[in-house]
């Protein structure tokens, strides 16, 4: 197609892929340019300097969600491309990557948004005004011009009104298993959890065992676990639909996997045969409950600087030391603890990891174990696992239950479990996403005002034009990352972008759902103020914005791909 043509006032859809394509190997060549620029000026002898990188972190930042971007733009043309093959692109498809391409593109290029009050912009990064102007190519305008526009999103939001009821906006590209899975999930939550989310959130109230027990039936707990362990044996991608649809209902519920999977990997590629054989067909059965205890009071994401001590005596370690935001350690039956074994050794070197046992407890008695003790932190969503902070007051381990059998291994073994738990955590903000977006629809179509629903206003049908816009880059994104990690690829930096994407979409679809509901989503009754509340916490968690985007971003300028 010649450059004049796709500068015509519409692109017939049938050559949305191929301009895309097109604009994604303009965009990779933008992006190689960028890391250029941003290398030379962090690099001191031939190296990348830390201190550098500290200096000019918002440019550093923007790199990574620069990469970020041009990841999306490639995975919602991927997804063009499958869908097309399998005859499953459709007018509303069609709609979710036109305008998702042309508003991630105009984005690229006018400003990007790391949050509400951070804009990176290419000249920020280095780029001169020329090198912009050359890579804005025809192409480029084309998408531009022609994907966000107006028809477009009243046309989206039309088709939407037609289909409610459905799963998801438009077909999220789920293989026949996969999408056997989301059913059976999405039966569950919505019997199960959607109903009574809410009050168990006003109330504080744990999520009933009830569903707990549910949950470990239907194989959540060991959703990836070889079968030789009681697992299920599925990849990662299961793992992200089902955590989606979870957390769809409840992000407390959808949640309740990570402690497990997040245990159970730690064991699966760290711990000995024995302990995985004693331990991991517990944990996918749903017999125990794990926690993980790593975080301590003024350590946040700096986790060389941990100080909780375990000290060998005889067949036992004893430990002592505090640590904060734990969730849902009360009803736990173990702990993998990162503590400090080796006080000599500084920094991540002296680290092990350590499978501490210990009851369950109650709301009358919350640690019955001894030389353990907790107070609870009140947080405003999250709910229904509860936080803690514990205290360690030579509380008992046995040496046996040290995670591979050698000390000094726990930093690594932990580095191991990140790209899934940051896939995971991803997943859950779609299902927070999606849960916004639900929502505003629903109240969008009920609320009538100046003789008609909220959704016949344009600024109200915008919005959720965009919500599903972008539930779709950030679900094609989370996906494309679990299906390299059961490749067995190394996927920290797309894991890293679907997280750090996913987060910021989730809470952009909360609080535009808030919106559409005006007063009423200020009020505690409505669901709305429930879905704000937790996605607030997927920028903070499994690694916070900012250190995210350092991280993607240092890989960037190391040359990792």
């Amino acid at each position: 197609m010649s450059h004049a043509a796709a500068l015509s006032a519409t692109v017939p859809m049938q050559d949305l892929t191929s301009l895309a394509d097109e604009a994604t190997g303009t965009l990779d060549v933008l992006l190689r340019e960028a890391i250029a620029l941003i290398r030379a000026d962090v690099a001191k002898d031939g190296k990348i300097s830390a201190a550098l990188i500290d200096r000019d972190q918002h440019a550093v930042h923007g790199l990574a969600w620069l990469a970020t971007y041009v990841e999306s733009v490639r995975e919602l043309t991927s997804y063009a491309k499958r869908l097309t093959e399998q005859g499953r692109f459709g007018e509303i498809e069609e709609l979710l990557v036109a305008i998702g391409i042309g508003e991630y593109c105009a984005q690229i290029f006018g400003g990007i948004p790391m949050n509400q009050g951070e804009i990176i912009r290419l000249s920020d990064i280095g780029l001169s005004s020329a090198q912009i102007a050359q890579r804005r190519t025809p192409v480029i305008e084309a998408l531009i011009a022609t994907g966000n526009t107006r028809e477009n999103r009243a046309r989206l939001v039309e088709l939407m009104r037609a289909q409610q009821g459905a799963a998801t906006v438009g077909d999220p590209g789920l293989d026949e298993t996969l999408e056997a899975i989301r059913d059976e999930m999405r039966k569950f939550a919505t019997a199960e959890v959607e109903p009574h989310a809410h009050e168990w959130h006003l109330k504080n109230d744990y999520i009933p065992m009830s569903v707990v027990d549910g949950l470990a039936a239907m194989g959540v707990f060991g959703l990836t676990l070889p079968e030789e362990y009681g697992g299920m044996a599925l990849g990662k991608e299961s793992m992200c639909v089902v955590s989606e649809e979870l957390s769809r209902a409840y992000i407390g519920v959808g949640s309740l996997g990570t402690r497990s999977e997040i245990a159970a990997e730690l064991i699966l590629c760290g711990g000995t045969d024995e302990q995985k054989a004693y331990w991991l067909p517990k944990i996918a059965s749903g017999e125990i409950l794990p926690t993980a205890v790593f975080t301590e009071p003024n350590t946040g994401s700096d986790l060389a600087s941990l100080k909780t001590r375990a000290t060998r005596e005889g067949d036992v370690y004893k430990v002592n030391g505090n640590k904060t935001w734990i969730t849902h350690p009360v009803r736990a039956d173990v702990m993998t603890m990162l503590v400090r074994t080796n006080p000599d050794e500084p920094g991540y070197k002296g680290l092990s990891i350590l499978l501490g046992e210990k009851p369950r407890g109650t709301d009358e008695n919350p640690f019955p174990a001894k030389g353990m003790t907790g107070g609870e932190i009140e947080v405003l969503g999250y709910r229904g696992m509860k936080e803690y902070e514990l205290a360690f007051d030579n509380f008992e381990v046995p040496a046996k239950n040290l995670l591979g059998g050698v000390e000094g291994q726990g930093f690594k073994q932990l580095m191991q479990t990140f790209e899934s738990a940051r896939i995971q955590t991803a997943a859950r903000a779609v299902g927070v996403a999606q849960s916004a977006l639900d929502i505003g629809m629903r109240y969008a179509e009920e609320r009538i005002q100046f003789g008609k629903p909220l959704i016949a206003f344009p600024r109200v049908a915008d919005k959720l034009a965009m919500m599903a816009v972008e539930v779709n880059i950030a679900r094609q994104l989370t996906y494309f990352s679990a299906r390299a990690k059961d490749q067995d690829k190394r996927c920290d930096v797309e894991a890293g972008m679907a997280k750090l994407l996913g987060a910021r979409i989730a809470w952009a679809a909360a609080d535009n759902a808030l919106q559409i509901h005006g007063g009423n989503g200020f009020a505690l009754e409505y669901a709305i103020s429930r879905v704000l509340c937790d996605a607030r916490i997927l920028n903070i968690f499994e690694g916070a914005a900012e250190i995210q985007a350092q991280v993607i971003a240092r890989r960037l300028l190391e040359g990792g791909n």
